[in-house]
């Protein structure tokens, strides 16, 4: 007997879009606190996530179908803010996406307010104003961070209504989607910082310790969630063997476990606490493949999630 997967690689990678966009709104404001003047760092997280939560949501319209061609039934949604997480989802995202564009635009116009002046004859006359210059409110960057947050809660929460099948039911797996969407968002920005920010990826050492802890965290979720899965149900048992062993288990261990976990974790641990003086090219490619591993293991952690997932009863050939 085979079983076709409910939704496919559009919902994954809306899934995954989403969850980076929160993260990466939350590292460009943890770097705008910890590092006031890594600007082009706190810059780079601003923009990548008002276009990958853009992208995902629209990714999701397209799977819609009709969403897509009338994107306001969308709205119809928020008539069961008491009883649809959906609905709830709809709300942050909306939130969400106004902040990060406003937020955008101030950062753009703090660009322009600071290469208006080419000879540098009012930077001479008021440094302290240009040190300064077009800021982020702080309670917006606060709201920000809130609502980035709910996002990345909400595409774990999302598969955890559908109870019918064990993986998604998991109370592990909003807590892990969470942690995924906070280590590929930081990875989105460090990735960006270290094409465009050099100088500035290198100083943002707590950031990176941060994502160290985030990827030690995610491999301990996988690991106890499958773990309990395997005594869970015959359904349960059976999503796992797909993934370790049967269908999926070339890209559960080679694209999740090992190039989006295991390279990446000895790629921080080597940046992180080797003493030894590196080469800083080595460091810069290093980190490069690290970064693009973390990413690449996120979109395929929700993808495996969602297609590998057995209903229960199909053991007993009951699909429903």
């Amino acid at each position: 007997m085979t079983y076709e997967p409910v939704w496919g690689a559009i919902i994954a990678w809306y899934l995954f879009l989403a969850g980076l966009g929160g993260g990466a709104f939350i590292t460009s404001a943890l770097a705008s606190w910890l590092y006031p003047k890594a600007t082009k760092i706190r810059k780079i997280g601003r923009v990548i996530a008002l276009v990958t939560v853009c992208v995902g949501l629209a990714l999701l319209m397209l799977d819609a179908r009709a969403g897509f061609r009338h994107p306001w039934r969308f709205a119809l949604l928020l008539d069961h803010l008491n009883s649809s997480v959906m609905s709830w989802g709809v709300v942050f995202l909306a939130v969400f996406i106004v902040i990060a564009l406003a937020v955008v635009i101030v950062e753009i116009c703090d660009t322009r307010f600071r290469g208006a002046d080419p000879n540098g004859v009012w930077a001479h006359k008021h440094p302290q104003r240009l040190a300064q210059g077009v800021k982020v409110p702080e309670w917006l960057n606060v709201l920000g961070v809130v609502f980035a947050f709910a996002v990345a809660a909400y595409t774990g929460a999302l598969l955890g209504v559908v109870k019918t099948f064990p993986l998604w039911n998991h109370p592990l797996l909003p807590v892990l989607f969470v942690v995924s969407a906070l280590s590929t968002g930081i990875a989105s920005v460090v990735f960006g910082a270290l094409l465009l920010a050099r100088e500035e990826a290198e100083q943002i050492v707590i950031i990176k310790r941060t994502h160290f802890g985030l990827v030690c965290g995610e491999i301990l979720l996988v690991f106890f969630m499958l773990f309990v899965l395997l005594s869970h149900s015959t359904d349960a048992y059976d999503t796992v063997m797909r993934l370790v062993c049967g269908d999926y288990a070339v890209q559960f261990w080679l694209l999740f476990v090992a190039f989006g976990l295991v390279i990446p974790l000895i790629a921080d641990a080597w940046e992180l606490f080797c003493p030894a003086r590196k080469p800083a090219g080595a460091t810069r490619a290093v980190g490069l493949v690290s970064e693009a591993g973390v990413m690449v293991g996120g979109f395929f952690l929700r993808y495996l999630v969602i297609v590998a997932a057995l209903p229960a009863g199909f053991a007993a050939g009951l699909v429903f």
